[in-house]
């Protein structure tokens, strides 16, 4: 009988918890368009830090603490959608086959991209940054391993978290046409 009572607590209150609100990171397009010099790329799963690579939405506070909105979530984990996102773009930008990890093709890659965020947040400054680096290196082809550095910043209309979502996502498609020019002209 004692341990009854503790679990009609946890049944009880996760039946009065309601459902939980989701955002999806929006696609925006990017009106670059080159011609690759590979054949195809792979984006490794993208590399983020902690407060982002969670569902709840951060932000910093003006105190410079990162806050997390516990009330609504991101629709999808943001390392893969992150990743996701830069395949779609890629593709987009560069018109060849550009995957995920693991890779869903067949013959291996001639190059892969490996991104490492360090930062990724919407600032009490007004403007969502992110930053980090990413490196492109080649396997059997004649491609010469690069890393670039990245750092970007994109102002928010406001802190709702639909301005954080929309800034995110165009600082994606920046993110993307750097790596991009990196792998076309």
């Amino acid at each position: 009988m004692k341990f009854t009572l503790p679990f009609a607590f946890v049944a009880l209150f996760a039946a009065c918890a309601g459902p939980i609100d989701r955002l999806a990171l929006p696609m925006q397009a990017s009106s670059l368009d080159l011609r690759p010099l590979v054949g195809s790329a792979m984006v490794r799963t993208v590399s983020l830090p902690g407060y982002a690579a969670t569902e709840e939405i951060a932000r910093e506070r003006t105190d410079g603490l990162i806050a997390t909105n516990e009330d609504v979530l991101w629709a999808d984990l943001p390392e893969r959608a992150v990743t996701l996102f830069l395949v779609q773009s890629l593709s987009d930008i560069l018109g060849n086959d550009i995957g995920p990890e693991p890779w869903p093709f067949v013959a291996l890659p001639d190059v892969s991209i490996d991104v490492r965020v360090a930062r990724m947040l919407a600032g009490a400054d007004g403007d969502f940054q992110l930053s980090g680096r990413f490196y492109v290196g080649g396997d059997g082809i004649d491609y010469r391993n690069t890393t670039d550095g990245f750092d970007i910043r994109v102002p928010m209309a406001d802190q709702s978290l639909a301005s954080i979502s929309a800034a995110q996502s165009a600082a994606l498609v920046q993110l993307s046409e750097q790596i991009a020019r990196r792998l076309g002209r």
